[in-house]
């Protein structure tokens, strides 16, 4: 019987690894908007509050950080939603290293713009 056990604890343990890979992966919902040599990054973040977040940017890389206060309470804790964010997102355009990044937390809704460049590609 204890090893009907353990097996059934290494495949929720599996489940529950797969199930955080999947909301890191999907979580939190992302919009790009491409206009007028700006790109703006809209991503929802609910339930965080704006001292909880970390940004930055290295090339093309957006990395979002978020981490919620650790909630103390006497009874049980059951979450539906993340309490850590951690997201790397590819920006589809190439940033300009000087560029003036701006971003704004508002009802849950962080956005971030971000000037790029457009480069011509020559053709040989």
């Amino acid at each position: 019987m204890g090893l009907v056990k353990n097996m059934a604890k290494e495949i929720t343990k599996e489940i529950g690894n797969k199930s955080r890979e999947f909301y890191e992966f999907v979580l939190p919902p992302v919009d790009m908007i491409l206009e007028n040599n700006s790109l703006t990054v809209i991503i929802d973040l609910p339930g965080f509050e704006k001292k909880d977040i970390k940004l930055t940017i290295h090339k093309n890389i957006l990395s979002i950080n978020a981490q919620k206060p650790e909630f103390k309470t006497g009874g049980m804790i059951y979450r539906q939603r993340p309490d850590t964010i951690d997201k790397k997102i590819l920006l589809p355009v190439p940033i300009k290293e000087e560029a003036e990044i701006s971003a704004k937390f508002s009802q849950g809704v962080l956005t971030v713009k971000i000037p790029y460049s457009k480069k011509e590609i020559p053709i040989e």
